[in-house]
């Protein structure tokens, strides 16, 4: 007997749907075939290098920072080593203890790091006309110490000569002859006598035209009572060397500008030019400057066509610029210091 099966037929829809494969358990969700444990495994590295990367970061910060540190810590030792010489070179080359101890002072007032020992008084031109001075201290690694930087060593050096500027700045226009009995140095051979009482003499110089007033900007003929009295009062502003100068003709330190000039500077000290020579006449005549002196103004009086100035000659220090060999002008007791290092 012959049973009928019961089993419809399957049709071209069925085939195509059984050909579609199914979704295994492995596949990521929304990607075909993709393997779950693929992806994580990629994300596993991705955690591992971003884990790198930031370590990485975080050390060239924590190095960027103290490296910060550090180098401020060298620029306060610098300031204080050049403090210093500056300092300790204002008493030589007559007081080396002195200029030691004002050194280790400064130093000090600008955070320390210098000790005795590092500061040390020779001789480059002349005798005891240098300073030197070395600044130390030890900064503590904070970050650095990850990667077995536990501190640093810092240094800075300075040093400062001084010596008679052959360059000076802030001069005035009044001139001084060198045979001044106080001063008696033509040729550099004497000190001359400091904190003395004494005149200088304004008026006929010696040559027709002059009368002890001199064109520091280098021109020739007559320069205005307002910039000559501005000279007086604020200093030539400019570096000015030694050699020849005109003569400014007449007395104009009667005018009222110079005479106020001068008021305004008693009580203080001021630069003044020492010639050796005076030649020509007039707007030709000319100074031969060979030297600069300090000059502490108590008083003044100008009378038609002469004058004098009342105070005492004086060691000065002046902004200035030092010949670059050891040969310079007479010493008169003005000094410029110098940073060589």
């Amino acid at each position: 007997m012959r049973i009928a099966s019961t089993r419809e037929p399957r049709t071209a829809v069925d085939e195509r749907v059984s050909a579609v494969p199914t979704t295994s358990s492995d596949a990521a969700p929304g990607v075909p075939g993709t393997p779950q444990r693929c992806l994580r495994n990629e994300r596993g590295q991705v955690f591992v290098l971003s884990a790198l990367m930031m370590m990485a970061l975080l050390g060239m910060g924590a190095l960027v920072l103290d490296a910060g540190s550090w180098f401020q810590e060298k620029r306060r030792l610098q300031g204080a080593a050049d403090a210093a010489v500056l300092a300790g070179a204002q008493a030589l080359p007559d007081d080396p203890a002195n200029a030691r101890t004002l050194a280790l002072n400064y130093a000090s007032q600008n955070g320390g790091g210098v000790a005795a020992a590092d500061v040390q008084v020779s001789s480059t031109f002349s005798a005891g006309d240098t300073i030197t001075v070395d600044a130390k201290s030890n900064r503590p690694g904070i970050f650095s110490r990850v990667f077995g930087v536990g501190s640093v060593g810092i240094s800075a050096h300075a040093a400062a000569r001084t010596g008679v500027p052959a360059q000076a700045w802030g001069v005035a226009p009044i001139t001084v002859n060198c045979a001044h009995p106080l001063i008696n140095n033509c040729t550099g051979g004497h000190m001359p006598t400091f904190n003395e009482p004494t005149t200088i003499p304004l008026g006929k110089a010696g040559a027709p035209g002059a009368f002890d007033l001199i064109n520091l900007d280098g021109s020739r003929g007559g320069i205005s009572p307002d910039i000559l009295a501005d000279w007086v009062q604020r200093g030539y502003q400019g570096y000015l060397d030694l050699g020849d100068y005109y003569s400014d003709p007449g007395a104009k330190f009667n005018s009222s500008q110079m005479q106020s000039a001068l008021n305004a500077r008693i009580g203080s000290v001021l630069l003044f030019p020492v010639y050796d020579t005076l030649t020509g006449t007039g707007a030709n005549a000319h100074y031969h400057v060979i030297g600069w002196i300090g000059f502490y103004i108590t008083g003044f009086a100008a009378r038609g066509s002469s004058g004098s100035i009342d105070g005492y000659f004086t060691t000065y220090i002046a902004r200035g610029i030092l010949p670059s060999g050891g040969a310079g002008p007479p010493d008169m007791g003005v000094r410029t210091i110098q940073l060589t290092q």
